[in-house]
C-alpha cells in the first residue's frame, strides 16, 4: 500500500458532480448513471484536476440518504469514470460503506463532511492509503445554520484541524495524505464566512494543502441578491483572492472551464 501524497504544483481544479435530485447545486441534472459519467468526462475536457463524486447533498436543511441508496448513486459512476480517465476521483461521503465500495473501484480521495468523525472511515483511510480531504462543519447538514456560534471562527476551526490531524495520523493516516477543508458555509453565518475567507491564509501554518469550495454558494447570494445559477462571477472573485494570498491550494467547483481559465491567468501575472 503506497499513501496518497497531495501534489498540488499549481492550485488544482476539483469538479464537483452530484448524482442527487437535491444537491444544492446541480440536484438532479446528472442523477443518472450515464449523464453523471458524461459529466464528469466533460468536467476532465475542460481543465478538471481532481474529480468529486458524491451521492447525498450537503445542502441546509438536507435529509440523510439511506446507504444502499447512496451506494446505488455513486459506484457504478465512479467504476465507469476511472475506467475512461486517469483524473484522481475522490468519493464525497460521510459513510465508510460508500466510501470503501468506491476505492474498491477506482477512487482514491475520500472528502469527507464529517471530517472523518466516523472511527470506520479512519480506519479504512488509514488501511487503504486513500487521501483525504478534512472539512470543518458545526452540526450537521440538518442543523448547522440554525444558530452557529463560536469564540472566534477562524480559531476554532484552526484548533479543530489541530486535533482532527493529531488524531488522524496517529490512526495511521501519512500526513501527506491530508487535505484540510475550511467548510466555507457548513455552520457559519456569512459575517462568519466572511471572517474565514479574509484570514484563510493562516490555515497555512499546517503546511498542508487548502481545498477551498464556494462555488455557488449561498453567502454569494446573500451578498450579490442572485440565484444559485447567477453566482459564477462571484465564486471567481473569491478564488482569485484566495489564490493571490497563497490561501487556497485546491479550489472546488462546478464551473471547471471558468475557474481553470482563472488558474492559467492567475498563474501568468503572479
Amino acid at each position: 500500500m503506497t499513501p496518497f501524497v497531495w501534489q498540488c504544483p499549481r492550485p488544482s481544479v476539483m469538479g464537483i458532480v452530484n448524482v442527487t435530485p437535491d444537491s444544492f447545486s446541480g440536484g438532479g441534472q446528472f442523477y443518472d448513471v450515464g449523464g453523471a459519467v458524461d459529466h464528469a468526462l466533460q468536467l476532465v475536457a475542460e481543465g478538471a484536476d481532481i474529480l468529486d463524486i458524491g451521492g447525498e447533498s450537503t445542502r441546509p436543511g438536507a435529509a440523510v440518504v439511506p446507504l444502499d441508496e447512496e451506494l446505488r448513486r455513486v459506484v457504478a459512476v465512479v467504476e465507469r469514470v476511472a475506467k475512461q480517465t486517469t483524473c484522481p476521483i475522490s468519493i464525497d461521503t460521510s459513510k465508510a460503506e460508500v466510501a470503501r465500495a468506491c476505492l474498491a473501484v477506482g477512487a482514491t480521495i475520500i472528502n469527507d463532511v464529517t471530517g472523518l468523525r466516523d472511527p470506520a472511515m479512519v480506519e479504512l483511510a488509514a488501511r487503504t492509503g486513500a487521501g483525504v480531504v478534512v472539512m470543518h462543519m458545526q452540526g450537521d447538514p440538518r442543523t448547522m445554520q440554525l444558530n452557529p456560534t463560536y469564540g472566534n471562527v477562524v480559531q476554532d476551526v484552526s484548533d479543530y484541524f489541530t486535533e482532527r490531524i493529531s488524531t488522524l495520523t496517529d490512526a495511521g493516516i501519512a500526513r501527506s495524505a491530508i487535505a484540510l477543508d475550511p467548510g466555507i458555509g457548513f455552520g457559519k453565518t456569512l459575517e462568519q464566512t466572511l471572517q474565514q475567507l479574509r484570514e484563510l491564509q493562516k490555515l497555512q501554518s499546517f503546511g498542508l494543502p487548502v481545498c477551498l469550495g464556494v462555488s455557488r454558494k449561498g453567502f454569494l447570494g446573500q451578498i450579490t441578491g442572485k440565484p444559485r445559477t447567477e453566482r459564477l462571477a462571484g465564486s471567481l472573485a473569491v478564488a482569485c483572492f484566495a489564490l493571490a494570498q497563497g490561501a487556497a491550494q485546491i479550489l472546488r467547483v462546478h464551473d471547471v472551464a471558468a475557474h481553470a481559465d482563472a488558474v492559467k491567468v492567475w498563474r501568468h501575472v503572479s
